[in-house]
């Protein structure tokens, strides 16, 4: 009996399993109670260009648990009947959302209730493990059109006073009225498209990957998380006053398919600008080699 019992002791945590069978069934559960919702925002993702990176949230957060698995299974967790109240706080905003016809509740109801589960397997402990990954499903529910239209119009006209200038510096004439460009070949109106706050989104949940797989001091990661806005608004100026200047000489150069070319060099550049911060990041503050 004693030499049966010392092999129970022996192969401990470090030999635990990945508990494949118990995650595909609670999302599976998951799946099943939030079908329509999860179905309709994945129609929003492939009507909306601007939301076409929520098809790899889910696959990225997925990847970073999946890097951290050795981490998580030396961890000592526990159950939570907590969870059990995070997953009906989940279920109440979703009857909530059902009723109202809101869709963001009703998303956000689904990541309340996914936290739920996390909590009922593994704890708190193993929601706080697990809270970059989980976060970053954030990125995959669009945003609410009452905050979309309240930061798109200011962008609107700040990207549209920067192409005046530009434009005017450059010799161009323009008139601006509000986010109306009068130009001599044609009108330019800046729509949402051109705002930034689009790119913005998909921007800033790429500046957070980048930042976690290429460096892991938190200042370098929070300095280019702070300046994602910057070069999100900055390049769709550009874009801007780019649109007005192709215009000038070609005014098929601003619609149809050469505008939307434009916008994926547009967001080509910010991405540049991303890393080329973080380069420069990198030459001001090396880090240490650990010391022998």
């Amino acid at each position: 009996m004693t030499s049966n019992a010392a092999p129970a002791v022996t192969e401990g945590i470090g030999q635990r399993r990945f508990p494949w069978l118990l995650i595909a069934w609670f999302g599976l559960l998951l799946v099943a109670l939030y079908y329509p919702v999860l179905a309709n925002m994945v129609r929003d993702w492939y009507r909306d260009e601007d939301m076409g990176h929520g098809f790899f949230v889910p696959a990225v957060s997925a990847w970073i648990i999946w890097q951290q698995r050795d981490r998580l299974l030396a961890a000592s967790y526990r159950p939570s009947l907590w969870g059990l109240a995070v997953v009906a706080l989940g279920g109440l905003f979703l009857f909530i959302g059902t009723l109202a016809v809101e869709q963001t509740v009703m998303r956000g109801s689904f990541l309340i209730s996914l936290w739920g589960v996390v909590i009922s397997l593994g704890g708190f402990r193993l929601l706080y493990d697990l809270a970059f990954p989980l976060f970053l499903l954030v990125f995959m529910v669009p945003l609410p059109a009452v905050i979309y239209n309240q930061i798109t119009f200011p962008l609107q006209l700040f990207a549209s006073q920067v192409a005046e200038t530009a434009l005017s510096l450059m010799g161009i004439p323009v008139l601006r009225e509000g986010n109306i460009l009068e130009l001599p070949s044609q009108r330019l109106s800046v729509v949402e498209a051109c705002s930034g706050i689009r790119s913005l989104m998909s921007l800033t949940y790429l500046s957070l990957i980048y930042g976690y797989f290429f460096d892991s001091r938190t200042w370098v990661r929070a300095v280019l998380l702070v300046l994602t806005p910057a070069i999100a608004i900055l390049v769709n100026a550009i874009r801007v006053t780019l649109t007005g200047l192709l215009s000038e000489y070609d005014p098929e150069l601003a619609q149809g398919v050469f505008h939307s070319m434009e916008g994926w060099l547009m967001f080509l550049l910010a991405l540049i600008l991303l890393v080329a911060v973080h380069r420069l990041l990198a030459r001001v503050a090396p880090r240490h080699a650990p010391a022998n």
